[in-house]
């Protein structure tokens, strides 16, 4: 029960009033933050484990952000996991290849036994960071069976993983591969975006009082490049829905 947001636009854009609003949401979610953003051609990967409003390095971070062409930004419900900040998103390593992979996910893993070998491998407790470890364990078999993988390998990937990861599971990620930007979800109503001439804003809930917002397709893959939409898969029968327990437990969020 967490919040995602992303971007994907073909010109820099000023995101503060997005994320501003987006992180407004922390009293619903206050158990940590992260956002990744982009200058000078780098990534930069900031999180802590507070209440978003109560961070002075979030503040200090929106305030000065730079125009932005891609952003990951994420608040954490803690419904598996410690309130410590090797559990905040987003994940990010490299692969075997030198490229840098980057995840956000909200949702619980009811069912992954493929993710218990990293248990006690994981710096955190989540089971976010072991669908990423598990992911990236995935990458790497690709590069050391084709080397050097295309748009399409890293697409198929993904498409991969949410297929496998989805079943019986709420699985909702945004992953950027320095790259794409892959989004999924297969939830009803968890997942909404922005499309203008400018590209794509990507946002759990919608921003800016909801006008101009669609639903995010259920059940499949998509990717984006430079604000386009480049890839997008096959739908998959793995819509989750929630039980009565989960259902009480949103009631109880207000969400």
């Amino acid at each position: 029960m967490c919040e995602l947001f992303g971007a994907s636009l073909k010109r820099k854009a000023d995101l503060k009033n997005y994320l501003k609003e987006f992180y407004s949401h922390c009293t619903m979610h206050p158990h940590g933050w992260g956002i990744m953003s982009e200058s000078d051609g780098s990534l930069f990967i900031e999180k802590e484990a507070v209440r978003a409003d109560r961070s002075d390095n979030l503040k200090y971070i929106i305030g000065t952000l730079p125009m932005q062409s891609i952003t990951l930004a994420h608040i954490r419900y803690a419904t598996v996991g410690s309130m410590i900040q090797e559990n905040a998103h987003p994940f990010t390593a490299l692969d075997k290849n030198g490229r840098r992979w980057t995840l956000i996910h909200n949702g619980t893993i009811y069912s992954g036994f493929e993710l218990m070998k990293y248990l006690e491998l994981q710096k955190g407790d989540t089971d976010s960071e072991r669908v990423f470890m598990y992911f990236m364990d995935m990458v790497n078999a690709a590069i050391d069976q084709k080397g050097e993988l295309t748009c399409e390998d890293r697409f198929e990937l993904v498409e991969e993983l949410a297929l496998r990861l989805s079943a019986r599971n709420k699985f909702n990620f945004m992953i950027y591969d320095g790259e794409l930007l892959y989004v999924h979800k297969n939830m009803k109503g968890t997942l909404s975006y922005e499309h203008d001439e400018n590209g794509y804003v990507f946002s759990t809930q919608p921003l800016a009082g909801g006008e101009g917002w669609d639903s995010f397709p259920l059940c499949r893959v998509a990717a984006y490049k430079n604000g386009e939409r480049v890839f997008v898969g096959k739908h998959h029968n793995n819509l989750f829905i929630p039980t009565l327990d989960y259902i009480s437990a949103f009631d109880a969020m207000n969400i």
